[in-house]
């Protein structure tokens, strides 16, 4: 018995001595503080363009199908996407900045 503790112990210290390999979420990067700034809810599509440029794309717009599904704009920057609801901003989502970081799954085009 003490011969199998003394294993057991054994094998949780070298456990925990070896280095933790994990990949980097995208959910940790978000809530730092951002590097950039970011556009603010309520701005208007053209505080946007005026303060960051023509977005790298524009999405389809989504929704609007019923008066109480409001129509939703998404345009997508390098380092985030902003989602609009008649002409302002509602929300500004953080992009995968690389491969091996695990965020949100690629937008529905």
């Amino acid at each position: 018995m003490t011969r199998l503790t003394n294993a057991l112990v054994l094998t949780s210290l070298l456990a925990a001595a070896s280095p933790a390999l994990a990949d980097t979420l995208l959910v940790d990067r978000a809530q730092r503080p951002p590097a950039a700034s970011v556009p603010v809810r309520g701005q208007t599509m053209q505080q946007v363009q005026g303060q960051f440029g023509a977005p790298s794309e524009r999405l389809e717009p989504r929704g609007g199908q019923k008066q109480q599904w409001p129509t939703i704009h998404r345009w997508v920057y390098p380092q985030f996407t902003v989602y609009f609801e008649k002409q302002k901003v509602i929300d500004v989502v953080a992009n995968q900045a690389g491969p091996n970081e695990i965020g949100p799954r690629p937008p529905i085009r």
